[in-house]
Order: structure tokens, then sequence, then C-alpha cells
């Protein structure tokens, strides 16, 4: 697998959402909306650009005249999480102890 950062899913909801989607085959909206304690609108406002980037499918049926939305990772979806997530390793694990000690203001210790 390369590492890929992904500018889609880089945003910290949508990186939730992906994170979330990852450990199951689907999930039902009001799950995800809770679990990231957001509200209807902000979890549609992200989880529609992650299905406009096929990674995310959107399901939408109807049970008992209610109207039940599934979310779930496609191949393509969780592909991109996992590069996505290699890709922020590999960013975190280049900057050690040496290379950011050059960065430390006087009277700005690290905490």
């Amino acid at each position: 697998m390369r590492a890929v950062f992904d500018d889609v899913i880089h945003a910290p909801n949508r990186l939730r959402i992906t994170a979330a989607l990852s450990a199951v085959e689907s999930a039902d909206f009001s799950i995800i909306r809770d679990l990231l304690g957001v509200s209807d609108s902000v979890l549609s406002k992200h989880v529609k650009p992650l299905g406009e980037a096929g990674y995310v499918n959107i399901t939408k049926t109807v049970i008992d005249s209610h109207m039940r939305t599934s979310l779930a990772l496609t191949t393509k979806g969780r592909e991109a999480y996992r590069a996505h997530i290699e890709a922020l390793r590999e960013i975190t694990a280049s900057m050690g102890d040496e290379d950011t000690s050059s960065l430390q203001v006087s009277g700005h210790p690290r905490p």
C-alpha cells in the first residue's frame, strides 16, 4: 500500500467518519451522528463529499414507514483511509526530536 495524504478524508469529521466505518461493514446514520456528537446536517455535510469521492455508500431504505439511512465504506474508501493513515504515520515519524530541536525558541520550552 502506498501512503497517500487524502484531502477528502483529512477534514476532522470526515476522518472520524471513515475511522468509525472502517471498523464495521455498515452503520446507521444515527449511530455515526451520535458517535461524533454532531447534528444531522453536519454529518450530511461531511458524508456528501465522501460519497462523491466514491468512499462511502449511502443507502436509504424504508422500514416500518420510517426512512433509514445506512453508511458503508466502499473498497476504494477503505483503501484511501488506510493510505491516509499511513501517510499521517510517515509524516509524524519523520519529525524526530533531533529534527524539531531547532524549532525551540528561547523561553518557550516544549510541554
